[in-house]
């Protein structure tokens, strides 16, 4: 394809990426050349992780930081270094034709860091990330997006709203680039803070899931390594659903199944791009970050961090609340197992898990044949009791689920038992070695 002035190569382009809406690989390339625009406004010169698909959307994905070797001379790069110390050289996506480049790779969705390749340590973007707990209605992630606007709009902040394209909702900003990650992530904590303070039925931003109920906020998406999928990234749903740009006006009334690769194109050409004035509406954190220190003077430690960081200063005991300090007191491994149904956290919280799979689906698949064993537990279980990890392996990603039965009366509650679905993503890197 003839693209923004080169030739671009686009392989199979016949083959099926969605199999239930039956889109193709070049139905996503189109999709993407249609909102190029915005697409490529939202991931401009930012260093991206790629995540590839290239089974399509139902098959496995894997991560890959590293730029491919094999590139034309005109796709650009960034090299940026991680809490571990190490680097990566990853691409950086500035125009139509990189972006059909790094789709042909498999790249259903894009995942940009927040920051641009020519100041990597100032970020330009704070991300709110709504995260809702299992069986939270949509609804109510609209209502607390709603109270994030007004603390936005109190701390004199212009938010960018769209849907995540899968359960959840972002909400962007942009931001003077003079504050270091560190400091862009306490300015995320007070705002969580301040939602959840704000809205304390539905919101909360708490980091640990056995405490967590509503919508979470995920301060932890602003930590330097994290991205986050783009503006009018396609995302690997069965109706191939678009992490889409909103006005404020649209979000009371939004839903997420209306925005597809099928229906966004049409969107963009009669509306334009609704986050098309943002990189011109660029804000201060100052206001958050005073936020921040008042809420720290009254005894508001640091927020825990991603586990693979190294313990931070002020940051509050990295355990889970529930955490044993005693021995005997934990829930035993699943049968076969080493580790217990949280993995090296042990805790006294009532879990036992229930599955470790390759996906989601099948992780899901043996919930279900569990809560049909075991009928009469159900009933007792909250949508915040049923705890699905999206857990990182070696090169990709696998799921965990877990069951707390915090709310099932003692003597109803099932021992640990063998796991429904017993994945090790370790088990072939273990054979190699």
């Amino acid at each position: 394809m003839r693209i923004a002035g080169r030739d671009v190569q686009i392989s199979n382009p016949a083959k099926v990426f969605f199999p239930q809406a039956g889109y193709t690989k070049g139905d996503l390339v189109d999709y993407y050349l249609a909102v190029a625009e915005g697409a490529v406004r939202a991931v401009y010169r930012r260093p991206m992780a790629l995540k590839r698909f290239v089974q399509g959307a139902e098959g496995e994905a894997f991560f890959q930081k590293r730029a491919p070797a094999a590139r034309p001379p005109w796709i650009e790069t960034a090299v940026l270094s991680f809490p571990s110390g190490r680097t990566a050289e990853e691409l950086v996506v500035a125009d139509a034709a990189q972006l059909a480049w790094v789709v042909n790779l498999g790249c259903i969705d894009l995942n940009p860091h927040p920051v641009r390749a020519d100041d990597l340590d100032h970020p330009d973007e704070l991300r709110i990330d709504l995260d809702p707990m299992p069986g939270i209605p949509w609804s109510q992630v609209r209502e607390v997006a709603l109270v994030a606007k007004d603390v936005l709009d109190d701390m004199g902040l212009a938010g960018w709203p769209k849907t995540s394209g899968s359960r959840g909702f972002h909400i962007y900003c942009r931001i003077e680039r003079r504050w270091t990650h560190p400091e862009v992530r306490r300015a995320a904590v007070a705002f969580a803070r301040e939602v959840e303070r704000r809205a304390p039925a539905i919101a909360t931003s708490k980091w640990w899931k056995e405490e967590r109920h509503g919508v979470f906020l995920d301060y932890n998406q602003n930590a330097k390594d994290r991205t986050i999928a783009s503006a009018y990234s396609v995302r690997p749903t069965p109706d191939a659903r678009v992490s889409t740009p909103l006005l404020w006006d649209e979000v009371p009334g939004c839903e997420p199944e209306a925005f597809t690769l099928a229906t966004v194109p049409a969107r963009f050409a009669a509306i334009g791009d609704p986050a098309a004035g943002m990189d011109a509406a660029v804000g201060s954190i100052e206001p958050l970050l005073e936020l921040a220190a008042r809420q720290e003077a009254a005894g508001a430690p640091d927020a825990p961090w991603p586990p693979h960081y190294v313990r931070q200063p002020g940051e509050a005991p990295r355990v889970q609340p529930s955490r044993a300090r005693r021995a005997g007191s934990v829930p035993p491994p699943a049968p076969g197992k080493d580790a217990g149904p949280t993995g090296r956290r042990r805790t006294t919280a009532p879990l036992v898990e229930v599955a470790r799979a390759r996906s989601e689906k099948e992780a899901r698949a043996g919930l279900e044949r569990w809560q049909a064993r075991h009928a009469e537990v159900v009933p007792h279980l909250e949508p915040a009791d049923v705890l699905v990890d999206a857990m990182r392996g070696r090169s990709s990603a696998w799921y965990r689920i877990r069951v707390n039965l915090r709310h099932v009366p003692p003597d109803l509650r099932p021992v640990q038992e063998p796991l429904e679905v017993d994945y090790d993503p370790w088990a072939a890197y273990r054979a190699r070695g």
